[in-house]
């Protein structure tokens, strides 16, 4: 399937797309409000500026995906993996990735206040500017991870692995929890 069939199908009224071959699919600024792309391949796909508000992403692969400015509110990605993909000033509020990939990926200025990334793997990951107010972190991996200039007011980091983050005291200091957490420079915290 090809992204002007893609697009048809939806405007047609089909929302289910799960397992669709969409591998570097051309989707800049597509409204798909509550498809079903589980299981689909859109490594490679520009999704920049799309609205996917409300989409099952889970275990789809996103990877070197580029969804620059595009709007995942409330969507299911679930296992998805995103590693290399480029999400800068995206808008993932409230949406669940746990246990994402999100390794080496560009997620600065991104809006993910609320969102569950309950055992995600961000190694890498580029957060700085983010929001990340109120966002679910418990047992994250976020090993090396650039969180300069990241929001963490009422952030979840119980069990996180932050081991060579660039973050300040002052900013963990505004998480909700880090009991549990390995802290950047190695240690744990009570």
């Amino acid at each position: 399937m090809d992204a002007h069939e893609l697009v048809e199908r939806y405007q047609a009224g089909d929302r289910s797309f799960a397992r669709a071959d969409l591998q570097g699919a051309e989707l800049r600024g597509a409204t798909l409000h509550g498809v079903d792309l589980s299981g689909a391949d859109l490594s490679g796909a520009d999704l920049d500026s799309a609205d996917l508000s409300g989409t099952d992403l889970r275990w789809a692969n996103l990877s070197k995906a580029s969804l620059r400015k595009a709007t995942l509110q409330d969507a299911r990605l679930e296992g998805a993996n995103l590693r290399d993909a480029n999400l800068s000033r995206a808008s993932l509020r409230a949406a669940t990735l746990e246990g994402a990939i999100l390794e080496t990926t560009n997620l600065s200025r991104v809006n993910l206040e609320k969102a569950s990334l309950w055992g995600a793997n961000l190694e890498e990951a580029k957060l700085n500017k983010a929001n990340l107010r109120g966002t679910n972190l418990e047992l994250a991996a976020l090993l090396e991870a650039d969180l300069d200039g990241a929001d963490l007011h009422d952030a979840c980091l119980l069990g996180a692995s932050l081991e060579g983050a660039r973050v300040t005291e002052d900013q963990l200091a505004q998480a909700a929890s880090l009991e549990g957490a390995t802290l950047p420079d190695g240690t744990k915290h009570p």
